[in-house]
């Protein structure tokens, strides 16, 4: 069944959790309108001028994709800074090649879409605060505090002692 969006519906709502500098706008008709895609999720975002869209980051396992609706912004890369504005298309591939942040440098709202594959998990890495993000979970860790895989393993036959002992 095709779900139309229609433009006059938009509602762009200040997503919640968001702190001083990344205060960003979603249209939350498309919840209302109960679209709820599996394998690929999107986003209408508005960002409002001197604004950051997201911590600059990638995603190992989703590929992106904005659309430039409106307005102008100034995109991060590894290769550094580029204005984008209404109309272009910016793909990002996955891995560190593919980072991104966006920033609102006009005295204008910027208006894009967000399109990303899912595959039902996903791990984004923040390279300015080593942070790893678990997707859907929204887990994050420090990426600093790596561990080898049998860190903490070493006492093994005491956790199956714990277990046998319990049984009895």
């Amino acid at each position: 069944m095709a779900t139309i969006l229609k433009s006059a519906q938009r509602d762009f709502q200040e997503d919640p959790d968001k702190i001083d500098n990344f205060r960003m706008f979603s249209d939350i008709s498309i919840a209302k309108a109960g679209v709820k895609p599996q394998n690929l999720k999107f986003d209408l975002r508005q960002l409002n001028p001197g604004q950051y869209a997201f911590a600059y980051h990638f995603h190992r396992y989703a590929e992106e994709l904005f659309m430039m609706i409106s307005g102008s912004a100034t995109l991060r890369t590894p290769e550094g800074l580029e204005t984008v504005e209404s109309g272009d298309l910016i793909f990002f591939e996955k891995g560190a090649t593919g980072a991104h942040q966006l920033y609102n440098h006009t005295a204008e709202p910027c208006v894009y879409l967000d399109i990303r594959t899912f595959v039902g998990y996903d791990v984004c890495e923040y390279p300015d605060s080593n942070k790893i993000l678990l997707a859907p979970l929204d887990e994050i860790f420090d990426k600093n505090t790596q561990l080898n895989y049998f860190d903490g393993e070493e006492n093994v036959q005491d956790k199956w002692k714990e277990i046998e002992n319990k049984k009895e």
